[in-house]
């Protein structure tokens, strides 16, 4: 242990010296008003998408596109272009395989925007596609989005019916948040039955594979349940055909109040892509002209998401300046940075966005003080449970203008998360309870989002949170959640992490919750997932996961990056192994990796959206979590736990 120590100890100038500069970064970083908002990036269907949605916006004319700004479509196929792979496909993460979903849109983008489908890269990009099944094994929304041209059979996608709004038992909110506004948005648009025009000669007949059918697969998947919604799919059909048209206009006409009603007091729906995107669309197909006040501001929300400097384009899915702010502000004050001045701004901005209007997860809560914060600058519909607990972490070692308001904020949040946490003990997303299983046996639910299940990583932080605001395993809600934990607990001793890749992440953030609860580090739980992170560490020092861990349902290594190696050193320290040689060469891999400004470099994806089809990179998590992580490393030292 002497050895030990004193290794530990040597390293304490280098990490010190590591924090101020990682720390006087993140300072620098911050906005003149006191928030942080960093770039959050993904994969080439967002510019895929857009290069779409301005074919719906501004259609041929006798065959011929002409579209204003060209140069933003010529910038955006240059865009996806940049990321083409070897074998002539798309990733949907860094490192990852050509995925049939992104490479379709790719190639309807890229050809739409004239690169010539006789060309070396086209021509890739179509044997590429036809490998993974040609256009017929895209997902539902892919095919969706390409009936709307006539591009795709209508009668082989999926039904998206209005009257979803109508079914008694609000089906409606029994879906995640997001497919909520997705499926509202475009139901509105299949119902009309679009079939927009193309320019003169476009189609993709070539990405069709001879010999596949174009109709829902039969696959290992095909259970009862997916038998039962796909003929209930033929039956929606004929519906749409034969169905009783007033009916379909109370549906319709409920589904525009719904979205209309959620595009208010939001940066957009939903304030994502992809239900902005629908949004614009549904406003198109019920009547709104361009120069509606409602049409305009849908444009101007969703093209706020371009990021365009003349050179490059490309978009982000939606903002995150809550969840940067406050893991920026807990990560300085975690590093000894608690009385700088410019946290007290970063204190008060927070408070200033505290939602106070009831929302979606009211539904489900209809007698709970409204409160929590949003993941944008604003979505007062959907404030998320991730969110609010980070905020209640910060919020706990923060010093805002007003003690009485903060104190005020404090409490309200605090029983607003106890009254979001679900009958599992644990805790999801945006809903409590949202768990039908069912519902992803339905045809167009292979977004792999159609849930919005409770989960060990958030579960984790909202008990850490709870924990820094003076609740501890005593508290009835806190018991259940720790219950919760210890039964999702995986047999290698790992943790799912729903929200951050993958397995690291969700181990991570579960010790962090237990060690808040002053569970004894002694268990044999928590040694299970301390051997467990020593077990994958990389051979550099660091740790890292790969996407595929997601399609894999196991641990699958890749490069060490900064955040993840910070998640398994911090789940580590807050498993009680603070000595270990382990900890000692995560924290050295960090040390050596770091640059002279300050930063680490990482291009891989750490961040999770849907897990198995869209991943995200926060340009921001290669800097905070080292830094927590380090500052946790230095307090340790500090303290001399052993």
């Amino acid at each position: 242990m002497s050895l030990t120590l004193h290794a530990s100890e040597t390293l304490l100038p280098a990490v010190q010296e590591s924090i101020r500069r990682s720390a006087e970064l993140l300072l620098d970083l911050q906005k003149q008003d006191g928030h942080w908002c960093a770039l959050l990036t993904a994969d080439t269907t967002l510019e895929s998408d857009f290069i779409l949605l301005r074919l719906w916006m501004h259609p041929p004319v006798n065959g011929v596109w002409n579209p204003p700004n060209p140069g933003q479509i010529q910038r955006a196929a240059e865009r996806i272009l940049s990321q083409q792979l070897p074998d002539g496909g798309f990733n949907i993460y860094a490192n990852g395989p050509s995925e049939i979903s992104a490479s379709v849109k790719a190639y309807f983008a890229l050809k739409l925007a004239g690169i010539a489908a006789d060309g070396p890269q086209m021509t890739k990009l179509r044997e590429c596609i036809l490998s993974l099944g040609g256009i017929q094994a895209a997902n539902s929304y892919t095919k969706v989005n390409l009936s709307l041209f006539d591009l795709y059979p209508r009668e082989h996608t999926p039904s998206i019916p209005p009257e979803i709004l109508l079914v008694p038992g609000k089906l409606l909110y029994q879906m995640s948040s997001w497919t909520r506004a997705i499926v509202v948005s475009l139901a509105i648009v299949h119902a009309d039955d679009p079939k927009r025009p193309v320019p003169a000669g476009f189609d993709l007949k070539e990405l069709f594979l001879e010999g596949r059918s174009a109709g829902f697969d039969s696959n290992d998947s095909w259970l009862s349940w997916r038998r039962t919604f796909v003929q209930s799919d033929k039956i929606l059909k004929l519906w749409e055909k034969y169905g009783f048209a007033r009916m379909r206009k109370v549906a319709l006409r409920k589904c525009e109040h719904w979205m209309i009603e959620r595009m208010r007091h939001a940066e957009g729906l939903g304030a994502i892509y992809p239900p902005m995107m629908y949004a614009i669309m549904a406003l198109d197909v019920l009547g709104y002209p361009e120069t509606s006040p409602i049409r305009m501001e849908a444009v101007r929300q969703f093209d706020n998401l371009m990021v365009d400097d003349g050179k490059t384009l490309f978009f982000q899915p939606c903002f995150s300046p809550i969840w940067d702010t406050a893991i920026g502000s807990y990560a300085l004050t975690e590093a000894g940075y608690g009385d700088h001045p410019t946290l007290v701004k970063a204190a008060d901005w927070i408070l200033d966005r505290e939602i106070r209007r009831p929302g979606d997860w009211s539904v489900k809560r209809p007698n709970v003080e409204p409160s929590g914060w949003a993941f944008e600058y604003r979505n007062d519909w959907y404030p998320d449970i991730d969110d609010t607990a980070m905020v209640m972490l910060a919020l706990s070692k923060l010093k805002a203008t007003k003690s009485s308001a903060h104190a005020a904020t404090s409490k309200r949040a605090l029983d607003w998360l106890f009254a979001m946490q679900s009958k599992d003990g644990g805790w999801a997303a945006f809903d409590v309870d949202n768990n039908w299983e069912i519902l992803t046996h339905v045809p167009f639910a292979d977004h792999n989002a159609m849930l919005d299940p409770t989960c060990a990583d958030i579960t984790g932080r909202t008990l850490e949170a709870l924990g820094a605001n003076g609740f501890d395993r005593n508290h009835p809600a806190c018991k259940r959640a720790i219950d919760y934990l210890l039964r999702e607990q995986l047999a290698d001793g790992s943790w799912y992490g729903r929200w951050g890749v993958a397995y690291i992440y969700g181990t991570c953030f579960a010790l962090r919750g237990l060690a808040a609860m002053k569970e004894d580090d002694h268990e044999p739980h928590i040694q299970r997932a301390n051997e467990w992170l020593r077990s994958i560490q990389n051979p550099d020092g660091g740790w890292g996961e790969s996407c595929a861990s997601y399609d894999n349902d196991l641990y699958t290594p890749a490069e060490s990056t900064p955040s993840q190696t910070a998640w398994a050193l911090l789940g580590l320290m807050a498993g009680g192994d603070t000595y270990s040689s382990s900890v000692q060469h995560g924290i050295e891999y960090l040390l050596e990796t770091q640059m002279a400004d300050g930063w680490w470099d990482e291009t891989l994806a750490t961040g999770t959206g849907f897990p198995k089809v869209f991943y995200l990179n926060y340009h921001y998590y290669r800097l905070y979590f080292p830094l927590l992580a380090l500052a946790t490393f230095q307090r340790h030292q500090a303290n001399g736990r052993p």
